[in-house]
This record gives structure tokens, C-alpha cells and sequence, in this order.
């Protein structure tokens, strides 16, 4: 096995595509490389307006700044002039973005070249455990990239998890009056945290208003948190008003409430406060895994529906045949064979969030078997730097 540098160098270059998902996996992992493995990380963000929204510290008009102890660069465009100097010993281009021309240049001068990495984007699909390391040689120059896929099985790169976060979820979970005093803080009623309280995030095609329209004639009080600009049409529709921060309503047995865009941490205590977590794309999903709540995934929508093909690869490894819940997510993700019946599939998957609960441990179990996706990366790395 070959050894990384003792101060090792990672430069981590991130193209947002998905509003927040993109840029929250990579921060995630930016963040984790150095603060448990002590890695010199730079990140290259050309959206530093969607870094803000989930990172406050960002200001949108530096070129360069620290935060965390990581160095944010904003990646403007491929133009620029790199020397082998600028070049960090491991190179990851997130999902398959491209590294600017003069950087790829400088890595072939390098000496030794750095670890070239592609993270790929995450999917239950077995072919993934195929693709999984597998090597990609420049057809010009002396370099060769890698292949490094999250997943959910030991052949592959498993998923993102910082060392103290499970604890971290078991304390505030196991202490009510914290919750509710978080909840508080984003504008939640003793009324609606003893409520089933459901977390919102989605893509713009969601069947939001069809949900809400079963939940208003629901036998118990619920409460949705939805973050601002999510799901807006629906969520300003059914609160007669703007839906911007603050703003909330109750039709029946539903309240929606307005939620401000929260920094990541405090999104993982939203997750782990609520009662069932919707979430999207990549980051809150794989998040909402670790919440070890009941959640739905809405995937992010791909031409042809591909995106059908990995929901479905991954409630065949996760649903163990749970009828509810896969009907739900279908419906959710307009991937049913037929208009999903909400009115129908709600009372039965709310009669099966218990056995859904103890579901989602189970799987966490399974999960931590493969170990965590920095540790994995930098293991590998190790074995081709």
C-alpha cells in the first residue's frame, strides 16, 4: 500500500446543479476530511449564492476566504493559469464536472501526479458495485482518474457520516424539551410539537397540494415544516398568502408552517425532531438515513425517467416489501403505473410509521457495516497516490 503525505492536500471542485444538494454533499465532506483526518481542503464552488444558503458564513464576493478551516475558492469559469505548485495531492471532481483545462495540465507536470477522483453520484443500482474504482486513463496525458461511488453495500464507498453524529442524534433525541426548544425556535407551538410533525423538502413537481388535501381531512392533528421556496405553489395556495418565513396557516386538521433556510446542523435537528422527514436529490436523503426516522425520497427527475429506475433499486433494497411506503414513494415520484390514491395509501403508511421506525434502524445497522464514505476515500486514495 503507497502512503498519502503527512499534509496532505485536497482540492474539491463542485459544479451546483441541484440548488443545495450538490454544494451540501460536498461541504459535508470538505468539512469532514478536515476536521477528522486533517486534510488541507479547497473548495471550488461556482455558486457561492446556493453555498450561502445552507453556509451563512459565505460571502458571495470573496474570491477566497476560510471557513471552518477550509478554503473556499469561487470557480468562475475554466479559464485561468495553474502551475504543478497549485495542484493539490488529491483531485475529486464532483459527479462528473469539469476540472479546468490549465488545472488538469498542471496536475500531468506534477511529481509525483496527484489522486484523481470522480465522486460519483449516489444510487442503489447493483451495476454501481461494478463501477466502483474502477480506473480511467487520459487518452493525452500521464494520468489516470478513478471512479469512487457512494452506496449502500461494502463494494462501494458507502455514505457520508461524520464520527459524532450519531451520538450527537441520540442525545437531542432522547431529550424532549430540546427538541421542542429548537422547534421553538423556528416558530413551532407547544400545540404543534406534540403534533405528528412532518419536515417538507422537494422538488417543484411533488404532488404537494394532493397531500395536503388528504392530510387537512386527517383524524389527528399534523403539522408540515417546509423550508421557504420550497413546493411555494402549492404551499402559498393553501396558505392564502406569501410563502416566505414566518408564515403559517391551519385548514382543519393540517398546519403548514414556513420555515427559514437553516444551516446544515440545524437541518439535522429538524430531521431528527420530526416525525416522518420528506427529503431530496442526495444530501437530506442520505441525511434523513441517519435521522433514523421514517422519511420519503423524492428523487431528482432525469429525461426517460431514469430516475424511476433508482427509486426503485433502492426500495428493493431498503422498503422489505413495506406496500405503504413503496405506494407512497411512488406516488410521491409520479412512478406508479396508475395517479397514486393518497386518500387511500396515507391512513395505511400512518398506521406503519412504527414499523417503518424500527425499519430505519435496522437499516442504519446495515449501513454502518461499510463504514463511512471520507474514511473509505481517503483508504483508497492510499492505495493508488
Amino acid at each position: 500500500m503507497n502512503h498519502l503525505p503527512t499534509h496532505t492536500s485536497l482540492a474539491l471542485f463542485c459544479k451546483v446543479v441541484d440548488n443545495y444538494g450538490d454544494i451540501g454533499i460536498c461541504w459535508r465532506l470538505a468539512r469532514q476530511l478536515e476536521q477528522e483526518h486533517a486534510i488541507a481542503v479547497t473548495l471550488w464552488v461556482d455558486d457561492l449564492r446556493s453555498f450561502q444558503r445552507i453556509c451563512p458564513q459565505v460571502n458571495i464576493q470573496r474570491e477566497v476566504q476560510q471557513i471552518a478551516n477550509v478554503t473556499v475558492r469561487h470557480w468562475r469559469d475554466q479559464d485561468g493559469v495553474f502551475s504543478a505548485a497549485d495542484v493539490a495531492d488529491i483531485v475529486i471532481e464532483f459527479f462528473a464536472c469539469d476540472i479546468p483545462p490549465s488545472y488538469i495540465a498542471a496536475m500531468a507536470q506534477r511529481t509525483p501526479p496527484p489522486v484523481w477522483l470522480n465522486l460519483e453520484g449516489l444510487s442503489a443500482e447493483e451495476w454501481v458495485e461494478g463501477c466502483h474504482t474502477l480506473s480511467s486513463p487520459h487518452p493525452q496525458m500521464a494520468l489516470t482518474k478513478h471512479f469512487f461511488f457512494p452506496g449502500f453495500t461494502d463494494k462501494t464507498g458507502g455514505l457520508l457520516l461524520e464520527s459524532p453524529l450519531l451520538q450527537q442524534r441520540a442525545a437531542f433525541q432522547q431529550n424532549p424539551a430540546a427538541m421542542a426548544a429548537f422547534l421553538g425556535q423556528l416558530g413551532v407551538t407547544p400545540g404543534e410539537f406534540t403534533s405528528l410533525k412532518v419536515s417538507l423538502f422537494c422538488y417543484p413537481e411533488a404532488p404537494v397540494a394532493a397531500l395536503f388535501d388528504v392530510w387537512r381531512r386527517s383524524d389527528a392533528a399534523l403539522t408540515c415544516l417546509v423550508p421557504e421556496g420550497v413546493a411555494a405553489t402549492s404551499v402559498e395556495a393553501f396558505l392564502g398568502q406569501a410563502a416566505v418565513a414566518g408564515a403559517c396557516a391551519t385548514r382543519e386538521a393540517l398546519t403548514v408552517r414556513v420555515l427559514p433556510f437553516i444551516p446544515q446542523p440545524d437541518y439535522d435537528k429538524l430531521l431528527w425532531a420530526c416525525d416522518l422527514n420528506f427529503v431530496r436529490g442526495e444530501d437530506s436523503f442520505v441525511r434523513a438515513q441517519w435521522a433514523g426516522k421514517p422519511f420519503i425520497w423524492h428523487i431528482y427527475p432525469q429525461d426517460k425517467d431514469l430516475h424511476h429506475v433508482k427509486l426503485n433499486a433502492f426500495l428493493r433494497r431498503y422498503s422489505a416489501k413495506t406496500d405503504s411506503l413503496v405506494a407512497l414513494s411512488l406516488g410521491w415520484n409520479a412512478a406508479a403505473d396508475e395517479d397514486a390514491d393518497f386518500a387511500a395509501i396515507w391512513p395505511s403508511f400512518k398506521t406503519d410509521l412504527p414499523k417503518i421506525a424500527m425499519m430505519s434502524t435496522d437499516w442504519q445497522r446495515k449501513l454502518l457495516a461499510n463504514g463511512d464514505l471520507a474514511s473509505n476515500l481517503l483508504k483508497f486514495a492510499e492505495t493508488v497516490g
